[in-house]
């Protein structure tokens, strides 16, 4: 866990995946063709403080959705990036326009379309329920699933290696 802690104090942004990440994977479809996703929101106040903390939040997600851009944007996330066949270009994108390094990048995901980002990240992170080969090259994994509170126990982790997170929680406390 030292080495996970260490690489967590060098991130500046993270990276999350959507479907399987900061959703459980289910995809609700109506009738009309309207597409329908659960967020937990643990996760949305985890992602909020994390940006109250000075770490940067990004979403790289293979499909478009609507309530994606409609949640992104409720919790303040300015680097959104949907419809990406090819998520490693978009990754060597957002990395040249923020100035910033591999090891100052987390990417969480949880399917091997995630895999080429992962593997160039300084913190590779796999939510609980992940694909047994993103778990097997991540740096570390989570112990919630996705959209069960994994992306709220990643900004914990990444606050906490920054000593930010008490901080963070003892607004709440006073």
């Amino acid at each position: 866990m030292q080495d996970i802690r260490a690489r967590a104090s060098q991130i500046e942004l993270v990276i999350f995946d959507v479907d399987g990440v900061l959703t459980d994977g289910s995809l609700f479809l109506g009738d009309d063709g309207q597409e329908y996703k659960a967020f937990n929101s643990k996760d949305g106040h985890g992602m909020k403080m994390l940006q109250a903390a000075g770490i940067h939040i990004a979403i790289i997600t293979g499909r478009t959705s609507e309530v994606v851009r409609i949640r992104m944007q409720s919790l303040g996330i300015e680097h959104v990036y949907q419809g990406i066949e090819n998520k490693a270009e978009a990754y060597e994108a957002l990395k040249r326009r923020l100035g910033l390094t591999d090891d100052q990048i987390a990417y969480v995901g949880d399917d091997i379309v995630d895999l080429p980002v992962m593997t160039r990240v300084g913190l590779a992170i796999c939510v609980a329920d992940g694909h047994a080969l993103v778990r097997q090259h991540a740096h570390w994994t989570t112990s919630h699933a996705g959209g069960r509170g994994a992306a709220r126990e990643v900004c914990e982790l990444l606050m906490d290696a920054q000593d930010k997170l008490q901080p963070a929680l003892a607004h709440y406390l006073s």
